[in-house]
């Protein structure tokens, strides 16, 4: 099938490239001629570079930090070009995009109506594509809560859809109350289809892989006093933390991977990080900001992992139980059952 993938694919953040580039490619290991939609708008570019350079606000971000951002950012629009994708168009014309036998809106917060720059675009609910099938896969609502619902108008475009797949529970119940039937829980891309192989030995001395910014501050003590008594470095990947050892602000995406891969631990407070490190079976705590909080509860909570969510009152022994062990088997075992009926749903989405 000629199939057009839907989703924040020029976001400079490292979850974003994989989910996007994992399902792509995920595709046309099946055999389908799947391409990436390459939607443009200069105002959501803007905003996404302003954001690359300064992704700390309010706290702005240091002068020596600007040019390894610099090299972070076009490393990234480095990778995006070697994406398989559409011709450009714009984003609020959607019918530019040409013609697919189906078109795949998802992963990431695509019905996020909260979303900073991306929230009430018509074109990730379907509008103006030129095709007979759309299909959403692991689509999120993001942190617009289940509780605030759907508007029907909004909710009427999802009916078009003629399979629904969602990535999380908060996302599940917003479909469901709003009438639109029980979706499909699948997996993550970057947990349903291979990623680069870990590996074999660190080429570091023992480290601890921190992902994220804006982590509190009785989340930070607990990590650095942890990664102290053991030995280990505290490697902040992709935004500066100063409590950590080592700031690799200029990682490329193709990069990332491996560094969360040969890492002892992972302590994180973004969905990614969670993903990567249950991915790859490294042991892992996250602290979700409120933000994020949804999709980091019902990530773990759905893979039998909701004890590596920890909150304020924590203490170095819960820390010291979840990074000092491996993951607990089941939870291995519930991402291969997801695997099989993700899978499944997209066949059958597609067949």
């Amino acid at each position: 099938m000629r199939i057009g993938v839907l989703t924040f694919h020029r976001c400079i953040n490292y979850g974003s490239y994989w989910q996007a580039r994992c399902l792509v490619e995920g595709l046309r290991a099946a055999g389908h001629d799947a391409v990436l939609l390459d939607h443009d708008d200069p105002g959501v570019r803007r905003r996404e570079w302003d954001c690359a350079f300064q992704p700390g606000l309010p706290e702005r971000t240091r002068a020596e930090d600007i040019r390894p951002l610099g090299r972070k950012t076009r490393k990234f629009l480095e990778a995006f070009e070697t994406l398989p994708q559409s011709p450009r168009f714009p984003l609020g014309a959607p019918w530019q995009a040409g013609r697919y036998d189906a078109v795949v809106v998802g992963s990431d917060e695509v019905w996020n109506f909260s979303h900073p720059w991306y929230a009430w675009q018509p074109i990730f609910f379907g509008d103006g594509l030129n095709t007979d099938r759309l299909v959403s896969y692991a689509a999120s609502f993001g942190n617009h809560d289940a509780d605030r619902g759907i508007n029907p108008d909004w909710a009427s475009k999802i009916a078009k859809f003629s399979a629904v797949s969602v990535r999380d529970e908060n996302s599940r119940r917003l479909v469901v109350e709003a009438g639109l039937g029980e979706p499909a829980i699948v997996l993550d891309p970057c947990l349903q289809f291979p990623l680069p192989p870990a590996p074999v030995e660190s080429v570091r001395d023992p480290y601890l892989a921190l992902y994220g910014h804006g982590l509190p501050d009785w989340f930070a003590r607990l990590i650095r006093d942890h990664a102290t008594a053991r030995g280990q470095r505290i490697v902040s990947i992709g935004y500066r933390n100063s409590w950590a050892d080592e700031q690799l602000l200029d990682l490329g995406p193709d990069d990332f991977p491996a560094v969360m891969a040969g890492a002892a631990a992972v302590a994180t407070n973004f969905f990614h990080g969670c993903v990567f490190a249950l991915h790859y079976g490294r042991p892992f705590v996250s602290a979700p900001s409120a933000y994020r909080f949804n999709k980091v509860r019902d990530l773990t909570a759905k893979l039998h992992a909701a004890r590596h969510v920890v909150q304020e009152g924590a203490t170095a022994g819960d820390i010291a139980d979840l990074l000092d062990h491996p993951i607990a088997p089941a939870v291995g075992e519930r991402i291969v059952t997801l695997r099989e009926s993700s899978a499944r749903f997209l066949a059958d989405a597609l067949g």
